[in-house]
Order: structure tokens, then C-alpha cells, then sequence
């Protein structure tokens, strides 16, 4: 099984590294589906705008709902995320080299959101790669049954990963 995951320290770290990383593979001529995460900064100052953008060129679906200055509950847009997924899935079965995961959260440790999809590439042998933060671990580890690795989470070690698990005979020679 080649699944991984990785996360970054401080909030937002992990979603440009992820991106980053996709970037550079798509540059490459690796197949890549997924989703990244752009956080956007909001002009009046509140929590910041969440997007995702479907791999590997778009569409960018906003998955945050602006729930106003005083919300405090999760801002996630559950039906945004599982048109986010349905688009994922439409990708993975047109064959990809790589699905990258802006987030294994809440509603994957639920049971929803990108959870099947990722189960779905690892039985088909499609390297995956996610991010996570510690919120969700436990739920991930649980998951993936002891079979993930943990990568470091900066660029050179997941570039690494990547070409290592996407690598095809003629790249070898």
C-alpha cells in the first residue's frame, strides 16, 4: 500500500505544501487528481476564505461557509466538499499516477467526504498522499490500519515520496 500523510505545524502549512507539490508533479507529467486548499484572507478581518481546487486544473470550489464575525462551529460547506469529491472520483477512474488530499478532517473521520475515495485508489494501487492535523489522527491511524507512512512536511522529502511511488519502468532506465 503506498499511502502517506503529512502536517506542517503552523495553520495553513500543510495546504501549501501540498499545493506546491502538485504543482511541481503536474510540471512533471505526473497524472495528479485531488484537491489542494487555498486559504484566502477576508478584508473585514474575519476567519479566511477556504477553497479547494480540483486537480489538476481546476475547477476551485469554495468549501466555507461565512457564518459572520461571531461563529464559533465549523464553517466547512458539507455539499461544496462532496462536489469536491464527486469531481475527485470522476478524475480518479480516468486513471491518475497520484491522489493528493488537502485534508483527512472531521468529515473523513466520520466516514465522509474523501474517505471511500481514498480506499478506493489504495485498492486500485494509486499512490495516495494526505494532509493532517493532530485533531484527526487517532481517526486516521485507525483508518489506514497502520499501513501509512509519515513524511516530513517539507517539499524535498514529499517530492521524493512522489517520484518514488509514481515512478514507471522507462523512468527507471
Amino acid at each position: 500500500m503506498k499511502l502517506a500523510y503529512t502536517m506542517a505545524p503552523g495553520p495553513g502549512d500543510t495546504d501549501l505544501i501540498l499545493e506546491r507539490l502538485a504543482i511541481d508533479l503536474v510540471a512533471r507529467g505526473i497524472r495528479c487528481c485531488g484537491t489542494v486548499q487555498i486559504n484566502t484572507q477576508r478584508t473585514d478581518a474575519g476567519l479566511c476564505d477556504m477553497d479547494v481546487r480540483v486537480l489538476p486544473d481546476g475547477p476551485a470550489l469554495r468549501i466555507s461557509q461565512n457564518l459572520g464575525p461571531s461563529a464559533r462551529g465549523c464553517r466547512l460547506d458539507p455539499a461544496a466538499l462532496e462536489t469536491a469529491v464527486g469531481l475527485v472520483a470522476a478524475r480518479l477512474s480516468s486513471g491518475t499516477d497520484l491522489l493528493i488530499i488537502n485534508k483527512f478532517g472531521k468529515h473523513e473521520a466520520d466516514g465522509r467526504g474523501f474517505r471511500d475515495l481514498i480506499a478506493q485508489a489504495v485498492a486500485v494501487d494509486v499512490p495516495v498522499i494526505v494532509g493532517l492535523n493532530e485533531l484527526n489522527r487517532e481517526a486516521f491511524e485507525t483508518f489506514a490500519g497502520g499501513m501509512a507512512i509519515q513524511l516530513q512536511p517539507d517539499h524535498a522529502a514529499l517530492k521524493a515520496w512522489a517520484n518514488g511511488v509514481t515512478a514507471t519502468a522507462s523512468d527507471l532506465v
